[in-house]
């Protein structure tokens, strides 16, 4: 369902009128979901009844929700004022639709966090990209986004000690490899994916090409191309959808970057280009050929992924996708339709002449990963900065631009002036505060490897 904001009538004596109250009472909807994305991009929110909804009840949460650590603790930096003051909750009615996860009819609405005073709240991920996408309208300029997604699809795993296991399959038994864009391996999970294909559509969520990955069990999902907000409303829509149906037929969808170890990572790509206001991609000159701000873009990404690699890699787990060899980036070398460089340009028409950053993990925030890959790339637009040459041949020789592992991100992100200007000196400090909490709580477990070795030899 699409609704504008004008379209709204907020009057109770107007109820008969009201868009909304006509299509709650169609679907017997007795509830919705106002939610919105934390920094993990994780569902957070409220259940609000849907008359409620309907009359435009103002809907309020707290500040610190949106920056929620993964563990569920909160960081007591001194960015987040001691009396954690609300935020309204403001529907984005263009996302409003049936939850099809919901076992009795309910709708789902995305929701922005919106300071009293009207500002937008600038520890919500939705605003962090909203702003970076200002920066690019301020010029006359949109970015087109397209993601990637990867995911594994496991059996349940109730004791988080043991590793995840791929599910049983038609025949009996569980996939053992080798399965690379088999159509065979895509049937043998076929009540998941009809149910998962119904949910997306129902979302609005425009999925393009659907795929079995290199992984036991993992696949690949690629979205159409769009405007970024929407790309990210339905990336994050996507993962929720993917979780809530999997579990519905005994499964785990697994985001993590590096779920199950000796296996394939899985990434979150994003193809990236940039048209002006006659929707001309800038990418292109108007006889075809490649244009400057290209490879400037390009150059924005070498130069500022270092100080952002935390909002791509987000995740002690992030750094352990990056294996030589495995088609996962070690590096930020750029190249033509060439997939051992972090950064590539594919084979395509002109009008189609994009970037693909191959840095994301499937465990970022799309929200945040976006805003962080534009902004680095805008910025190499607006300084001019210039490129490396074209990579050719194989990039796993090319090492250490990237962080290499997840204090790195956390210590150059925090000492970014580059971060701070282009995302927010409050958000930066937040984000990087809560990253710093669970740092220091995973470094805090002791892992099986310990028990393993040390405890039989030291």
């Amino acid at each position: 369902m699409i609704l504008e904001r004008h379209e709204m009538t907020h009057t109770k004596d107007a109820a008969s009128n009201n868009p909304l109250s006509d299509f709650f009472r169609q679907h017997g909807v007795r509830e919705v979901e106002c939610i919105f994305a934390d920094i993990t991009g994780y569902p957070r929110g409220k259940l609000m009844p849907a008359a409620s909804f309907a009359a435009g009840a103002e809907l309020r949460i707290c500040q610190a929700i949106p920056m929620q650590a993964v563990t569920g603790d909160y960081s007591y930096n001194p960015v987040f004022p001691d009396a954690d003051p609300d935020v309204r909750m403001d529907p984005d009615y263009r996302t409003l639709t049936l939850a099809p996860w919901a076992s009795v009819p309910r709708a789902v609405a995305l929701h922005d966090c919106v300071e009293l005073n009207g500002d937008p709240c600038v520890f919500a991920p939705r605003s962090v990209l909203k702003r970076v996408l200002a920066s690019y309208q301020a010029r006359g300029w949109t970015p087109v986004v397209a993601p990637e997604i990867e995911f594994y699809l496991t059996a349940a795993n109730a004791d988080p000690a043991q590793p995840l296991a791929a599910p049983l399959l038609r025949a009996g038994r569980p996939e053992v490899g080798q399965s690379a864009f088999s159509t065979n391996a895509l049937n043998d999970l076929a009540p998941f994916w009809d149910e998962f294909r119904s949910a997306l559509a129902t979302l609005n969520v425009a999925a393009d090409t659907w795929l079995h990955e290199v992984g036991t069990s993992q696949y690949e999902i690629n979205l159409l191309h769009g405007d970024a907000v929407a790309v990210a409303d339905q990336a994050f829509l996507f993962k929720y959808a993917a979780r809530e149906i999997a579990l519905k037929h005994g499964l785990n969808a697994v985001f993590m970057a590096k779920p199950i170890a000796g296996s394939p990572g899985s990434s979150m790509h994003l193809h990236q280009s940039v048209v002006d206001a006659q929707g001309r991609n800038i990418f292109s000159l108007p006889d075809g050929a490649q244009s400057p701000l290209l490879e400037q873009f390009m150059a924005g990404l070498q130069a500022y992924i270092p100080d952002l690699m935390l909002m791509l890699a987000p995740n002690v787990n992030s750094y352990r996708r990056y294996v030589a060899g495995s088609q996962a980036p070690i590096n930020l070398q750029w190249g033509y339709d060439n997939r051992t460089a972090g950064l590539r340009v594919p084979a395509s028409t002109p009008v189609a002449r994009r970037v693909e950053n191959r840095v994301a993990g499937a465990d970022a925030n799309p929200y945040l990963a976006i805003a962080a890959s534009l902004a680095a790339g805008l910025a190499g637009m607006e300084q001019h900065l210039q490129a490396t040459p074209a990579l050719t041949g194989n990039g796993y020789k090319e090492t250490g631009a990237l962080p290499q592992q997840m204090s790195d991100a956390l210590e150059k992100m925090e000492h970014s002036s580059f971060a701070r200007q282009a995302l927010g000196h409050d958000f930066v400090t937040g984000y990087t505060a809560v990253k710093r909490l669970e740092l220091g709580q995973f470094s805090s477990e002791i892992s099986a490897w310990e028990r393993r070795y040390l405890l039989p030899q030291v």
